[in-house]
């Protein structure tokens, strides 16, 4: 007999948490020492709010995880300026005014929805989480108000599952909730006969463990299109209730998981970071601030030894205390009980070196590259631009999976979500069945592409040069395609650049004036060439009476002839 639904689930979120089991120590020794509040090792830790600072004695490993993720933010998904655009995989197709305007417009509406959502919210908790742990996960759901809604998840709290090709496609989570917000979230007839019992005595803040399950729909009606016979299934269940029922069952029509790894390596499921590349020097760091506090109070309190008349004395060993004696000897009988050379130099240098390995571990140069740079350094802006494209390129791998992992998934997920609700204007009549790409023209992903830019400078300058000498080589350089490609190494705005049938039509029409005023002028020549033929004729003196009945043909010939022997 065929499990139910909720044994079926229940047992794939016992082997995924088995799977997941082996890096729990792991991301747990990372949260100590640099993220204490993020984690959830165990479910019952949520909303608690005990000290768990205590191993982090310098939080230079927690600043600069923070100046990642603000980096990342700004870099990768900024809420202040385009992001993304969406294009066609037709250059042709993409150079149509109506194609382009209908894109842009999208674009637009797109960002509109993500600026009214918790999208940036959630993103900046899940790029903490990825330089910290190298994975995060974010479920976008479905939203009256704000067409979708993020909720971001911490490590520890999911499991995750890939297909044959190493895609993320199932996520199980564990997480608690009250009994108010249970009996609300999923209605009073579908809870267990405990959540009932303690609604209807008005335990309403007592916790109630939750796991969601998402993963692919093995069966399936693919006629219909209802929440039980979409591509995913989502499923929700009591971790402590009956065995055979569930709080509810809905569908996907896309994995609605945004599942990212930093770095993954071959076939494994959850990622590596900064985090844990960092993790050894977050260790010494903490050490040595620990020896250092030590040293420093070993010779401003240093232990003594003293006579044993001094007994119960000890309050007057402190700085400004009196001890009396009998004696002078006895006076300098007092003594520090060991003698300490620390050199805090040494100690202080090492604790340099140490930030400075933590730094570049979450890629801090980078990001504070210009903030960093020597004020007596005189560097112009290109050298600038340059060290930045240069340096730029050591994430260029990341920012590639996290792209493809989390940005366009996010994309993906809004566009489907409104073309449910109808926002999308009416589409135009070229891209009718066509399949829509997703441009990404960050700050951080044009810093990629403009390292590009730099041999197509030097060819251009170079051939400037050469032109000058030999003209010919002019013939060489296809400008128009220099144009289109240069800009859209540089993410300049489509709309900057005049498609190419807009060009020729504008060349064609430039054409047309140059011949009809090059006809003008000729016409104007021409009327002064005839006008000054007839004033040369008119000057000209009047042959004899004679000669006019022979030869009259004859002299104007030569008359004529005579005139146009000057030109």
């Amino acid at each position: 007999m065929a499990d139910s639904l909720r044994k079926q689930c229940g047992k794939r979120w016992e082997a995924l948490k088995a799977e997941r089991s082996s890096w729990m120590p792991h991301w747990q020794e990372i949260s100590e020492v640099l993220l204490p509040r993020a984690g959830r090792f165990l479910v019952t830790e949520n909303n608690k709010g005990d000290k768990r600072h205590r191993a982090i004695l310098d939080n230079s490993g927690t600043r600069a995880l923070r100046t990642l993720a603000g980096g990342m933010m700004a870099g990768m998904t900024s809420p202040a300026r385009p992001w993304f655009r969406l294009t066609t995989k037709n250059p042709q197709l993409d150079e149509s005014y109506e194609v382009k305007k209908w894109l842009g417009k999208v674009t637009s509406l797109m960002q509109m929805v993500f600026n009214q959502s918790n999208v940036y919210r959630a993103l900046q908790m899940a790029y903490e989480e990825l330089g910290a742990f190298g994975t995060t996960a974010v479920i976008v759901l479905d939203d009256y108000d704000s067409v979708i809604h993020c909720m971001p998840l911490t490590i520890g709290e999911f499991a995750l599952a890939t297909d044959s090709r190493g895609n993320v496609n199932t996520i199980y989570r564990e997480f608690r909730m009250t009994v108010a917000a249970v009996v609300e979230e999923f209605g009073y007839e579908n809870v267990s006969r405990s959540v009932k019992r303690l609604y209807d005595k008005g335990n309403l803040d007592e916790w109630v463990t939750i796991i969601n399950g998402i993963e692919p729909r093995l069966k399936r009606d693919h006629s219909k299109s209802d929440n039980k016979n979409m591509p995913f299934r989502s499923v929700y269940f009591e971790a402590n209730g009956e065995k055979d029922k569930v709080l509810r069952e809905t569908g996907f029509r896309q994995f609605p998981a945004l599942a990212a790894r930093w770095n993954v390596t071959g076939g494994d499921i959850y990622g590596t970071g900064p985090g844990m590349e960092a993790l050894g020097d977050l260790r010494q760091l903490q050490q040595e601030q620990l020896y250092k506090s030590k040293g420093i109070a070993q010779q401003a309190d240093p232990a003594v030894v003293a006579p044993a008349d001094f007994r119960n004395q000890e309050e007057n060993l402190v700085p400004g205390g009196i001890l009396y004696a009998d004696n002078v000897q006895q006076m300098q009988a007092v003594r520090a009980a060991y003698e300490v050379p620390l050199n805090l130099n040494y100690l202080l240098q090492d604790i340099q070196d140490v930030r400075q390995r933590i730094n570049e571990a979450f890629y801090k140069d980078i990001f504070m590259m210009i903030a960093g740079t020597n004020p007596s350094a005189r560097m112009t802006a290109t050298e600038i631009a340059e060290r930045h494209e240069e340096k730029m390129l050591m994430l260029g791998p990341v920012l590639e999976r996290l792209n493809a992992e989390m940005n366009d998934r996010l994309i993906a997920l809004t566009f489907d979500r409104m073309v449910q609700v109808g926002m999308l204007p009416p589409i135009p009549d070229e891209l009718q069945g066509i399949e829509l790409n997703v441009e990404f023209v960050s700050i951080l992903a044009q810093a990629q592409r403009a390292v590009a830019t730099n041999s197509i400078d030097r060819f251009t300058q170079n051939l400037g040069v050469l032109v000058a000498i030999k003209p010919d080589l002019a013939d060489k350089f296809n400008a128009d395609y220099w144009a289109d490609s240069y800009a859209d190494l540089l993410g300049i705005d489509p709309q900057l650049i005049v498609p190419g049938k807009e060009v020729a039509l504008i060349r064609e029409q430039r054409a047309q004036a140059q011949a009809q005023a090059n006809q003008i002028a000729m016409a104007k020549e021409m009327a002064g060439v005839a006008k000054d033929l007839g004033a040369a004729q008119a000057q000209a003196p009047t042959p004899p009476m004679g000669a006019l009945e022979g030869g009259l043909q004859s002299a104007s010939s030569d008359q004529i002839m005579g005139q146009f022997s000057g030109w």
